[in-house]
């Protein structure tokens, strides 16, 4: 099988009932099949996974904007820090929701096609209206309003994650997407360095030099997209799946799971600049300049996370991650309680890391889930691949969703805390017995070992699960 065999050329392609023409849609695509594989689908894969992770990270810069805006609002906007985090939680709610959408578009419109409009999106909404409003004297419904557009950059990553999912065999999956989501998720703490360096170098007052650099590289990252990524004909979207996903409880344990990790890295990235200004009294500067590091540990981590899930299996990294964030968190509460700045971002810069190591592992046990389960159902071979991409496409996009809303709470949970204390503690209290909650659920069921072998019983009595610690 060559490039030339595996693409086509042609005029027209047909996927449920579609008429889809032009040379950038890929007919066959098969990478399950080493031959094919090796020949030419890794290096198409290869190309559409460094576009991708360059837009997503984009998406990601502008979905974790307002983090860095309120690094700006001095006293002269009059909101308070309760305000802020509420602020910044607004663009991870409508991040969240728009995951489900931005996944079946992928099928709908194709990969490359979603990816070049979803990436303009973020110059004509966002961004510009941010530059419009970023002054004092701006009403707070305004900035919440402006602050909601950013949530399209949150989109983003579920339509990445689903398009890169369906070009890579399961052997490959947690490497490509620990690779594609971390690539991503460093646009949180770039887009943070270009709010230290503005607010070192202009001061305060001038926040529209961060946007002015992100305009024309959205445009760039848009114009590449066009030129060089592919769409996957074979890719459509299955409402039949849909559904049988969201009954599927794997699905909605694994959104636990997500929340723990994913939802942990997303809600810290947005707060840790207002946590370090209102818990430990840091002027802007200070605090900008200390923001970025656990969000790139966290991000650097995530591709290390899926590595190590490929090597020693997703649910043993997984759990292993839940334990260790428990033991980051009680650091994190014993410096706030002593007050120890240092001690504090000792805490919370593990927590980071830890938080990308779970995203790495738990994003790459979902489609080994929903293979184990179609060979469970007597599927075998290509049958077996090709329903669980079926169904783990449909699952990512809840599981990417609700795992998002937990950075919402993480946001929320700080701006009740501060409110009512003017400190952190209980919400980090709270997250505290959260994750040992996620620990056990790991434990109970994709690593436990049922007693009498390899499978047991579900509570129905009328099938059996197999040990998923491996995958």
């Amino acid at each position: 099988m060559t490039a030339q065999t595996a693409t086509e050329t042609a005029a027209t392609r047909s996927t449920g009932g579609r008429v889809r023409k032009g040379r950038r849609w890929i007919e066959r695509w098969d990478p399950e099949d080493e031959v094919f594989w090796r020949e030419s689908g890794e290096r198409i894969a290869r190309r559409n996974l460094a576009l991708s992770v360059l837009t997503e990270h984009i998406g990601f810069s502008v979905w974790s904007l307002w983090s860095v805006m309120v690094l700006f609002m001095g006293p002269e906007y009059g909101i308070d820090p309760a305000g802020k985090f509420f602020l910044v939680a607004v663009p991870t709610a409508v991040g969240a929701v728009l995951r489900v959408p931005y996944t079946f578009a992928v099928a709908r419109f194709g990969g490359r096609n979603w990816t070049v409009f979803s990436a303009l999106l973020l110059v004509v909404v966002p961004a510009a209206a941010a530059a419009l409003v970023m002054r004092p004297g701006t009403p707070y419904g305004v900035f919440l309003a402006v602050a909601a557009l950013a949530g399209v950059g949150g989109g983003n990553f579920a339509s990445s994650m689903t398009n890169i999912n369906a070009f890579f065999p399961l052997r490959r999956k947690g490497w490509a997407l620990g690779l594609n989501a971390g690539g991503g998720n460093l646009g949180v703490p770039v887009v943070q360095l270009l709010g230290l360096l503005v607010i070192g170098t202009a001061g305060a007052a001038r926040p529209r030099l961060v946007l002015a650099v992100y305009l024309p590289l959205i445009v760039l990252s848009a114009v590449l997209a066009a030129l060089f990524m592919d769409n996957l004909a074979p890719v459509a979207n299955d409402a039949g799946a849909a559904v049988a996903a969201a009954r599927d409880r794997h699905t909605w344990v694994m959104a636990l799971l997500y929340v723990g990790t994913f939802g942990s890295f997303i809600g810290y990235s947005f707060a840790f600049g207002l946590v370090l200004q209102s818990q430990f009294a840091r002027t802007p500067l200070q605090a900008a300049s200390l923001t970025f590091l656990g969000p790139l540990l966290g991000s650097l981590a995530r591709p290390a996370g899926g590595w190590l899930a490929d090597r020693y299996g997703g649910a043993r990294i997984t759990l292993g991650g839940f334990a260790a964030m428990g033991l980051a968190t009680g650091v994190v509460l014993a410096a706030s309680a002593a007050h120890s700045l240092p001690l504090f971002l000792a805490g919370f810069t593990a927590l980071f890391l830890l938080t990308g190591l779970g995203n790495g592992a738990t994003y790459k046990m979902i489609p080994g889930i929903f293979l184990a389960r179609a060979v469970r159902r007597g599927l075998a071979g290509e049958a077996a691949a090709a329903d669980g991409r079926r169904l783990s496409g449909a699952a990512m996009g809840l599981i990417g969703a609700v795992g998002a809303l937990g950075g919402l709470g993480i946001n929320l949970a700080f701006r009740e805390a501060f409110a009512a204390t003017g400190s952190g503690v209980a919400a980090f209290a709270a997250f505290l017995v959260f994750y040992a909650v996620c620990g056990a659920v790991t434990w109970a069921v994709y690593v436990r070992r049922p007693a009498g072998g390899s499978a047991a019983e579900e509570p129905d009595g009328t099938t059996r699960r197999p040990v998923y610690a491996d995958l």
